[in-house]
């Protein structure tokens, strides 16, 4: 065969060989791209919804076009088709059912009730006062024995304290007996008689003030006596020893009863309004935790202490089963609110950045609204809403702060607050000064460590732009100190559309 037929053949047969791998390719092409597209639903939950972009997973102004991580390390979190804002819900936020079940939101209902509105208080447990006792003899004696003999131990009506022996009580029993014996004696003389019977009756008389009473068929020589408790309560101090002598008035035994006690409490000055006695009160203790005693505001003390800016308050509260020791530490909330119902979300559904107050409104298929409101009383579970949302709305309680970082949303509030025009056809555009640190043109995204930018509020940092195009950043080095400007597209998205080589000396890391 000559040298050009075998070249022609050759040529034929290399043509009929990519076409046959062409046709390959595509065949395989064909299979295979559905599988890949059920694939990537199934892995991450997205339904086959298109991913629109990557954004930062710590919720910086940072997006990307392709898959990325962090300088921690942490994955980019896709963004898919519906998850972001829409033009006429600005702010709003749609979360996929599979990271809502993830988060584990929960929502309620902002529906009328009573509010509470309670005044917090702490204080402590003391003696009720009103039921305090001393035994003080009103004559003079020795102690021969004691019935009880030591603090703290708890005595009954009636119970005997200790006996005693006093010579007021011998020469009592003495003129007692004589003058009971003149009476019978001077039965025929009317004038001795009378005289023998006023003598008995001051006798009695002064035991009588001595508020004590001589058993029947007291020996003159006798003068012993027991004291018994006035009442039911427990000793909380005894000065009675064996063998001592006490004098008139001096107090051997102090009884409190503690079947009742009071819990004193400091009120602020800015609450005394709003207290008032007859309140009702809960009682808790760090001793009983878990437990509640229900106590009533008694009485609210005349004076405010300057230094503390407090006054004090008396509640009081059943004892019965003694767990009230005098000097616990108590907390005390007492019921102030108002009979009417008003309008109120739970207390976690708030986001209070401390100037402004919003809530997160549950629409329908995962879409979360924020609104701001006006807040007024707070209740201990419950907070007043004053404006911003109806009765009957269903509010975020659980998982709203992850929702905000999942969502960016503080980005989307600042423009939803700020009353911007969103629907505006010019970017904001911005420009600075900086470092180049590094370049991805695979990823369209640059590293620049820039100085402060007042505009956005931003300090001096490094952080990812996304590029307008690869053209920007060409012939520029890393290293390089440059000046650039970019523009915000949506919110947390910022693109550079310029960028030029700087002279280190001119560069300050400046922006504006």
């Amino acid at each position: 065969m000559k040298p050009a037929a075998q070249l022609t053949l050759g040529a034929i047969a290399v043509a009929i060989a990519l076409a046959a791998g062409y046709f390959a390719g595509t065949r395989n092409a064909e299979h295979s791209a559905p599988a890949s597209a059920d694939a990537t639903p199934t892995a991450d939950g997205s339904g086959g919804k298109k991913i629109l972009y990557y954004r930062n997973p710590m919720g910086l102004p940072d997006t990307s076009p392709v898959p990325k991580k962090d300088s921690m390390g942490m994955d980019y979190i896709p963004v898919y088709e519906g998850e972001d804002a829409g033009p006429d819900d600005t702010g709003a936020v749609t979360v996929s059912p599979a990271r809502l079940q993830t988060l584990g939101v929960r929502t309620a209902l902002a529906e009328p009730r009573t509010l509470d509105e309670p005044v917090r208080a702490v204080g402590r447990v003391a003696i009720n006062e009103r039921r305090v006792v001393d035994v003080a003899p009103r004559f003079e004696g020795w102690i021969e024995r004691l019935h009880v003999s030591a603090s703290g131990d708890p005595v009954r009506r009636g119970q005997a304290l200790f006996s005693v022996y006093a010579p007021e009580l011998v020469s009592a029993g003495s003129e007692l007996q004589i003058a009971e014996r003149l009476q019978r004696d001077a039965s025929s003389d009317p004038a001795a008689a009378a005289s023998a019977q006023r003598l008995a009756e001051a006798t009695r008389a002064r035991v009588s003030n001595w508020q004590m009473k001589l058993p029947e068929g007291t020996k003159a020589g006798n003068g012993r006596l027991t004291f018994t408790s006035p009442a039911n309560g427990v000793v909380m101090e005894k000065k009675a020893v064996e063998g001592m002598r006490f004098m008139p008035g001096e107090a051997l035994f102090r009884i409190a009863d503690l079947s009742t006690v009071w819990v004193l409490a400091d009120v602020y000055e800015r609450d005394l309004a709003r207290v008032k006695p007859g309140q009702h009160a809960t009682v808790t203790l760090d001793a009983f935790p878990g437990r509640r005693f229900d106590a009533t505001v008694a009485y609210l003390y005349p004076t405010l202490d300057a230094a503390t800016r407090t006054t004090p308050m008396r509640l009081e509260l059943a004892n019965p089963d003694g767990l009230l020791r005098p000097g616990l530490f108590a907390h005390a909330d007492i019921a102030t609110g108002k009979a009417a119902p008003v309008l109120t979300v739970p207390a976690s559904a708030l986001i209070d950045s401390g100037e402004r107050q919003v809530v997160l409104v549950a629409q329908d298929e995962g879409r979360f609204l924020p609104k701001a409101v006006k807040v007024g009383r707070r209740g201990s579970d419950h907070i007043e809403i004053l404006d911003g949302i109806a009765a009957g709305e269903r509010v975020v309680v659980s998982a709203n702060f992850l929702i905000d970082a999942e969502s960016n949303l503080r980005a989307a509030l600042a423009s939803f607050t700020a009353g911007q025009d969103n629907g505006a056809a010019t970017a904001p555009t911005y420009s600075a000064e900086g470092t180049l640190d590094a370049i991805d043109l695979s990823a369209d995204t640059v590293s620049i460590t820039h100085g402060e930018i007042p505009a956005l509020k931003w300090p001096p940092m490094t952080m990812d732009f996304n590029l307008a195009s690869p053209e920007v950043a060409k012939g520029i080095a890393p290293g390089s100190p440059i000046r650039f400007e970019f523009e915000q597209r949506a919110p947390g998205e910022f693109a550079i559309t310029r960028i030029e080589a700087a002279t280190p000396a001119s560069t300050g890391h400046k922006g504006h």
